[in-house]
């Protein structure tokens, strides 16, 4: 499989000398929240703060159902491609499916009054609202978020 074309996030000091980690899940929501608990105790062991670690691990579990329930379609024979790794004061993920995309801009604003009864587009808004970064890639079946820590590292 070809991934789509990378987005690429705002420069931090030392970046370049810091690799990703690849992890590959199926499309299974039990997958996705073992592998949120693994990047938590990454962030317990960075001792950032309560608030950040919620953060984060929201932002991933709606980027990850996102994948696995929109992109994937409940496919468990799709998978999805992570990315992600820790530079000094910041977190950053990059999460793709092999769904068809879509258009963020398209999504309405959950929080409009005609929306308001509407699922859809909560999860997008949260992400959005608990990371420093969100972008998507030109197709829209790739996210890439980036979580600043305020405290740098301690707590």
């Amino acid at each position: 499989m070809v991934l789509p074309e990378l987005v690429t996030m705002s420069p931090s000091n030392d970046l370049g000398s810091v690799p990703f980690t690849d992890v590959t899940i199926p499309s299974d929501t039990a997958e996705a929240r073992r592998f949120q608990e693994e990047i938590e105790k990454h962030l317990v062991e960075r001792r950032v703060t309560d608030q950040e670690v919620f953060s984060v691990r929201l932002a991933l579990e709606e980027a990850l159902v996102n994948a696995i329930k929109h992109g994937n379609q409940l496919d468990r024979a799709k998978n999805v491609f992570i990315s992600y790794r820790f530079v000094a004061d910041r977190f950053e993920v990059r999460i793709t499916d092999e769904g068809q995309g879509f258009d963020p801009a398209d999504v309405p604003d959950p929080t409009d009054v005609e929306n308001l009864e509407r699922p859809c587009g909560r999860g997008l808004m949260l992400m959005r609202h608990y990371m420093t970064e969100v972008e998507y890639n030109g197709t829209g079946n790739s996210v890439s978020m980036a979580k600043v820590f305020r405290n740098n590292g301690k707590k």
